[in-house]
């Protein structure tokens, strides 16, 4: 928000609700409602991911056509397993199904339906807010999940062409799956926007803020005496940030340890 709003830009709100069993729309609500209360507002009706899955599937379909996807087999713990053996390739995905045969010993025994995968390899590249220029291994990502569902990896690339994104704002879990991103991009014939990965929130124990923490959630510090503004500030400061204005070159690049829903901050 910070970064678009002092470019003179517009900051927007997607609901990336790919995930239906763990969706909900009062949840959203109530996402919106918080953003607004620490001066985090949008001019645009969100966009709802859930409502545009016939786009999703006609792109997948037009890169199946052009012979860009494959099917893959594979179980979450046989790419685990997989990964792990010595094959010498740089991509995430170690590319089992890839070829007939090995998508026939995935298959063997299972009658697991296929996901959808994109042909890739080599390199790509984009520049960073945080990272300066950075190159990526293309993955095989997944397009397709077994279950029929667009992956979120093809349906943020298609919703940031439709909304005009110019630059792309999010946690630096995301950085290693980018170069992927861009190669969709290409493929698809649409601009590549600026990124800015930053740093996680994590807990005393150095994992992501979650549930598990406590007290982490606006409605939960209220009720422990801490109001939005608070909130905000302690954000604001966390992001090196001092008065009014934005300035990306004070973003620290490690992650940020929160001791909210531990009685102190």
């Amino acid at each position: 928000w910070a970064s678009a709003t002092s470019a003179g830009g517009e900051f927007l709100v997607r609901w990336e609700d790919l995930d239906r069993h763990n969706s909900s729309g009062l949840h959203a609500q109530a996402q919106l409602r918080d953003l607004a209360s620490i001066g985090i507002t949008t001019k645009e009706q969100p966009l709802v991911q859930s409502e545009r899955f016939g786009l999703y599937h006609e792109v997948i379909d037009d890169l199946t056509r052009r012979g860009l996807t494959y099917e893959c087999f594979c179980s979450r713990k046989d790419i685990r397993e997989a990964a792990a053996a010595p094959h010498g390739g740089a991509l995430h995905y170690p590319g089992t199904c890839r070829t007939a045969e090995g998508r026939d010993r995935a298959r063997r025994g299972s009658d697991r339906p296929a996901a959808l995968r994109l042909l890739g390899g080599g390199l790509e590249s984009f520049v960073d807010h945080l990272h300066g220029e950075v190159t990526g291994a293309v993955d095989d990502i997944v397009l397709r999940r077994n279950d029929g569902v667009p992956a979120y990896n093809l349906a943020v690339v298609v919703d940031d062409a439709a909304q005009g994104i110019t630059e792309v704002v999010r946690g630096d879990d995301l950085l290693d799956i980018t170069a992927s991103q861009v190669r969709l991009q290409k493929l698809m014939g649409h601009a590549t926007p600026k990124y800015g990965h930053v740093p996680l929130v994590v807990g005393p124990d150095g994992e992501r803020l979650a549930k598990r923490h406590g007290a982490v959630t606006l409605s939960d510090l209220a009720a422990t005496g801490v109001s939005s503004a608070q909130v905000r500030d302690v954000l604001w400061e966390s992001l090196g940030q001092h008065g009014d204005s934005w300035d990306w070159n004070a973003v620290p690049r490690s992650t940020w340890v929160t001791a909210w829903g531990h009685g102190k901050s």
